[in-house]
């Protein structure tokens, strides 16, 4: 994997391909592959057939499809996402991926943990 990282934590880089390759395969998988305080992301795999069984997050969240082809409700609301569509997700809005046409993988992006910012983080 590449995974540059500076001696004092301040950043990194990583490469979609390294991170879809974490879950690849034929079951829902989730990888994390950053955490501090003020923000985390995973990539997100869910093939064809496979239940998103997720439930609401207290962070805001934006996914950006990577591939794949699937419908996300939010709130009751529907929206059909692809290749290059960026969502966004309110705190504690239930949503959920189905209808996975083509296996689908996301890059997810959580904002601050609650509290965090009057932390000084």
């Amino acid at each position: 994997m590449s995974n540059n990282k500076s001696d004092n934590d301040a950043w990194q880089i990583f490469q979609v391909a390294d991170l879809m390759a974490k879950v690849h395969g034929n079951q829902a998988k989730l990888h994390e592959f950053i955490r501090v305080p003020t923000i985390s992301s995973a990539v997100y795999r869910l093939p064809v057939g496979c239940k998103d069984m997720q439930s609401p997050h207290l962070e805001d969240e934006i996914y950006f499809v990577v591939e794949g082809k699937a419908t996300l409700r939010v709130d009751g609301e529907d929206q059909e996402v692809k290749p290059g569509s960026i969502l966004y997700v309110r705190a504690n809005t239930q949503h959920s991926f189905f209808n996975i046409e083509e296996d689908l993988t996301v890059l997810a992006f959580f904002g601050p943990l609650p509290g965090a910012m009057k932390k000084g983080y």
